[in-house]
């Protein structure tokens, strides 16, 4: 069988603010179809990783590389790179003067100059992918938090991304609107979406992920399948990490 397409691959990176080093040589490669989950504590580093893969953080040092090609902030056109590599936050960032349909259609009529009719078809489709066809013509303020995050990966997916990256895309809902969020991520990894993850849901990285990375202090301490993670994790502090959240 031929090797998947190497999609992200991060290279020695590195990330300071200021004194404090926030990524400590992150090594790391996700393949095409392939879901890559991050665990650890708050302030392991692990939504500055995924910032850095968008360049919403610029790293120190390192090499971050997309589809094969080593990114240069300085050279290459971030706005290109990330149509490529979709994110989806925990926290919406819908506009609140928009209609959900206008949310979606938004980044396709403004950044790849799509007509209003196909970004309007396209948005309709995704909307119904995520269960939301009916609120179409809604504002965000009439929305739950799971409808909102829904909307919000249903935006990100209308500029058809090759990556979707997903930085704790459910620690700001209602603990009963988490799955609904959840499944709408399965779906997509059952698509064969390539997908980072940051999540603090356990039993969701050990459903959907091919592959686990434990951070501590900026540092990958242990990568590997769901199941060897989580059912026989080779280093002490994943156990440690393990044992408090599960």
């Amino acid at each position: 069988m031929s090797e998947k397409q190497e999609m992200i691959r991060l290279q020695n990176l590195k990330k300071s603010f200021g004194d404090l080093e926030v990524l400590k040589d992150i090594n790391l490669t996700v393949r095409k179809g392939e879901v890559f989950v991050l665990i650890g504590a708050s302030g392991s580093g692990k939504s500055t990783l995924i910032r850095c893969i968008n360049f919403l953080e610029m790293k120190n040092g390192g090499n971050i590389i997309i589809e094969g090609k080593s990114i240069d902030p300085k050279k290459d056109d971030l706005t290109q790179v990330r149509q490529k590599v979709g994110m989806v936050f925990q926290h919406f960032n819908l506009f609140p003067h928009k209609t959900v349909l206008e949310n979606v259609i938004e980044a396709p009529l403004v950044v790849k100059k799509v007509s209003k009719e196909a970004a309007k078809q396209e948005a309709l489709h995704l909307l119904d992918k995520v269960g939301l066809a009916e609120k179409a013509d809604v504002y965000p303020s009439s929305l739950s938090g799971g409808q909102k995050q829904r909307v919000a990966i249903a935006r990100s997916l209308a500029m058809k991304p090759d990556i979707m990256l997903f930085d704790e895309p459910t620690s700001a809902l209602d603990p009963e609107l988490v799955g609904e969020v959840l499944e709408t991520i399965k779906q997509l990894a059952k698509e064969g979406m390539t997908m980072m993850i940051v999540t603090h849901e356990m039993g969701f990285a050990k459903e959907v992920a091919d592959w686990v990375a434990f951070m501590n202090q900026g540092r990958i301490v242990e990568m590997a399948p769901p199941q060897e993670i989580f059912n026989n994790p080779k280093e002490e502090r994943t156990r440690e990490f393990l044992n408090r959240v599960l």
